[in-house]
């Protein structure tokens, strides 16, 4: 399959996806997102069209971040950050969007979740 058709397809889940699970202010979208070498969360606000917090592995608080990469290590680093950082912004529960990539029991989303919800994010 050529890489445009592949990321058009891609965008129209995200899409299909995003209509479904929208976000609130008392209640935002946490949008997980990964790459080749990153991973990137956000907390948006879907009524006023706005990120409220974000964290990723190229995040300058993130220490050792030259080291981390798109894996589970990292994704256990990012969820607990993550879940810090909304915490200071005053975000306690949150809807869930991964974006399109697959939920596997024990994958880095799941490992990612469950990092966020010990340290108290509600999901």
């Amino acid at each position: 399959m050529r890489p445009e058709v592949k990321c058009k397809i891609e965008q129209r889940r995200r899409y299909r996806i995003r209509n479904k699970v929208k976000g609130t202010s008392s209640r935002p979208r946490m949008s997980v997102r990964f790459t080749e070498r990153n991973i990137y969360v956000q907390f948006i606000d879907d009524e006023k069209g706005h990120t409220l917090a974000s964290a990723s592995t190229r995040h300058k608080t993130q220490p050792d971040r030259e080291k981390l990469a798109a894996n589970k290590i990292a994704a256990e680093r990012i969820g607990k950050s993550a879940a810090e950082v909304a915490k200071g912004v005053g975000i306690a529960e949150v809807v869930f969007d991964r974006s399109g990539a697959r939920y596997v029991k024990g994958g880095k989303i799941d490992v990612l979740a469950n990092a966020a919800r010990t340290e108290g994010l509600k999901f």
